[in-house]
């Protein structure tokens, strides 16, 4: 005889097996399904209204039946939806696909989807988790920042995708922390001005200065000039390993420590700790890893960097304030923004 205690174990397991099904099967095609609707701009066409599949098809170059078999599968996750006759239009997800909204994912989608630049790292994830060193240098026989620097494409996709992070979570941030002491704030590796811009916004009585390498520095210039900051903006070119400018008394940082190595990472924020002044501020937005168990987006971002980067991680607070203190900071704040992201604030230890 089963009991009740048997049958529902024996339920559980059965889905918890469902489960693990969707998860092995589906997550690779649902990836990369929506990176063909990213590819192609479908969310792009659809902008305007509805459009058959025929016309979809003729517009990216498609086979009319398999972009329908395609469409059809998105549809049925809420990305898309089928009216009649084989016709689509847009729906909430859809327009995160299109590229000119603010928050747009098309960048991202592309990138983490089949871009064989990525993909293929990804695909030796084994190599990382046995050897401990990156397998994108193994793949590719170079690190990841010289390959994007070798190849235009894929330099341009990963910074509107990054690009496409910092959008994401700006405006958490910017109303998460208060900017409102600081006279000059330095963006070390501030990308294409997407931050600074934002805070310059909400705070117009703050200097910004975007400090990137020469061929990003001229994109930030370009993005800074259209957004009529009154001339409160500078953009400096420059290696951070080498140093970053003198004359800011606060100096923020986001996503550019879980690139690298710890030893990478003193240098970086030694150099900070070098040209601020004694009442300055080192300012890191990150992820910070929690408890064990606990569910947590930075746990698989990490991963990311265990196979792209070059001993880049994400750090638990325990390891950042270590890593604070080997650069001469001390950790003072945790400030979380509500959006899986935090800024660590520091000052001269």
């Amino acid at each position: 005889m089963v009991s009740q205690h048997d049958s529902y174990d024996t339920e559980n397991q059965m889905l918890a097996g469902e489960k693990m099904q969707q998860m092995v099967f589906g997550s690779l095609i649902t990836q990369s399904i929506i990176y063909v609707a990213a590819k192609l701009g479908i969310a792009d066409l659809l902008k305007d209204g509805a459009k058959s599949c025929q016309e979809l098809a003729q517009s990216t170059e498609a086979d009319p039946d398999s972009l329908y078999r395609v469409m059809r599968a998105l549809c049925s996750i809420d990305i898309f939806t089928e009216i009649e006759n084989r016709c689509f239009q847009l729906t909430p997800m859809a327009e995160y696909l299109r590229s000119d909204v603010p928050g747009s994912l098309r960048a991202m989608a592309i990138m983490y989807g089949c871009e064989s630049w990525h993909w293929q790292p990804w695909g030796n994830i084994l190599y990382s988790v046995k050897t401990g060193k990156q397998a994108f240098d193994h793949v590719f026989g170079m690190p990841i920042f010289s390959y994007l620097a070798q190849q235009p494409e894929a330099g341009a996709i990963f910074n509107a995708c990054m690009t496409s992070f910092t959008s994401s979570y700006i405006n958490s941030l910017i109303s998460s922390y208060d900017f409102s002491s600081i006279h000059t704030l330095i963006d070390v590796g501030g990308g294409n001005g997407t931050l600074i811009a934002a805070i310059l916004q909400k705070y117009p009585t703050v200097k910004g200065v975007v400090y990137e390498q020469e061929q990003v520095a001229e994109e930030a210039k370009k993005y800074l000039e259209a957004r009529e900051l009154d001339g409160h903006w500078q953009v400096m070119a420059g290696n951070f390993f080498a140093n970053v400018p003198s004359g800011g008394d606060a100096y923020i940082m986001k996503h550019i420590i879980h690139d690298w190595d710890d030893e990478s990472c003193i240098k970086i924020l030694q150099n900070c700790r070098n040209v601020m002044p004694d009442n300055g501020k080192v300012l890191v937005v990150e992820n910070v890893i929690g408890n064990i168990n606990e569910p947590s987006p930075g746990k698989f971002l990490d991963l990311e960097m265990l196979i792209m980067t070059s001993g880049g991680r994400e750090r638990t607070a325990t390891e950042f304030q270590q890593l604070f203190a080997a650069a001469g900071l001390q950790l003072t704040n945790i400030i979380p923004t509500g959006a899986n992201l935090s800024v660590l604030e520091c000052v001269k230890g």
